[in-house]
């Protein structure tokens, strides 16, 4: 285009004063048209600034290690127990800057290995079988549900064996994925007294953390099953019937996160410390 303009210029315009000075005032009326369109636009570089993600620190990653080779050096045996050292760990990295909201991040979501459970004295005897990594694998997937990409779920599995295992699906709530029935806990869980279903914080003891806004998954059980190499059993525990609605809801406030350590307390005084599967 250009280059026409410039032909006819030198062969014309240049000697016929009022036909140069209406040709040059079109071409400038021409570039600021194109100047101000979309397609033009649209070749313009796009400078938009994005936040960086945030990023595990040295000195966190090093508590991490030191954290992975604490629960290795206690033994599989000991996954359950109150160790001083795990801890302390546990605490300094809680105090350490991590992903923010971390119920909602991205980096949430998928498997993660349950490698010790702490405090879990509050826990029911049923509980605390499924979270006893002594003897068995343990998983806790956050996952969305096949058939609705709106629902999640906390699932939570004991390997047995490379086919055979327990999984338990409990509906989770967070402000990304809110769940209208997941209102809060109104009772303990004590049953005339005795930990059956375990004790759970209530109340004033259970609100969340203003300080670490969007951190709670709240949950409530909803069905289980056995799977023994394709054959399955329902899990013998009336989750859905109302007597029990109550008893089964829980939350699990996730106090650390990176890419490959996830802390969380739950709303039993347990905390758990799992490890993201590739």
């Amino acid at each position: 285009f250009f280059s026409s303009v410039n032909s006819i210029t030198r062969r014309t315009l240049f000697f016929n004063t009022p036909t140069m000075v209406r040709t040059l005032l079109a071409i400038a009326s021409m570039v600021a048209t194109i100047g101000t369109s979309t397609a033009f636009q649209n070749l313009l570089p796009n400078f938009s600034f994005s936040p960086p993600k945030p990023s595990t620190s040295s000195g966190a990653i090093d508590l991490e290690d030191q954290l992975l080779a604490a629960i290795e050096s206690n033994g599989a045996n000991k996954r359950l127990d109150n160790s001083d050292e795990v801890s302390s760990l546990v605490m300094q990295l809680e105090a350490t800057q991590s992903i923010p909201r971390p119920a909602i991040a991205p980096e949430v979501y998928g498997r993660w290995r349950l490698l010790q459970t702490t405090n879990a004295d509050t826990a029911s005897p049923i509980q605390r079988k499924a979270v006893d990594t002594t003897k068995f694998d343990i998983f806790q997937d956050i996952v969305f549900a096949e058939n609705d990409p709106e629902s999640l779920l906390v699932r939570q599995i004991v390997k047995f064996s490379e086919t055979n295992e327990l999984c338990v699906d409990a509906l989770a709530s967070t402000s990304a994925y809110p769940l209208e029935e997941l209102t809060d806990r109104e009772r303990t869980g004590k049953i005339l007294g005795l930990n059956v279903l375990g004790v759970s914080l209530v109340g004033d003891e259970a609100e969340e953390d203003v300080d670490r806004p969007d951190s709670r998954v709240r949950f409530v059980f909803d069905e289980g099953r056995f799977d023994f190499g394709g054959f399955t059993i329902p899990y013998p525990v009336p989750f859905r019937n109302p007597l029990f609605r109550d008893a089964v809801k829980g939350w699990i406030d996730i106090t650390y996160l990176s890419d490959r350590i996830r802390i969380s307390r739950g709303n039993k005084g347990t905390t758990f410390i799992l490890k993201k599967e590739d």
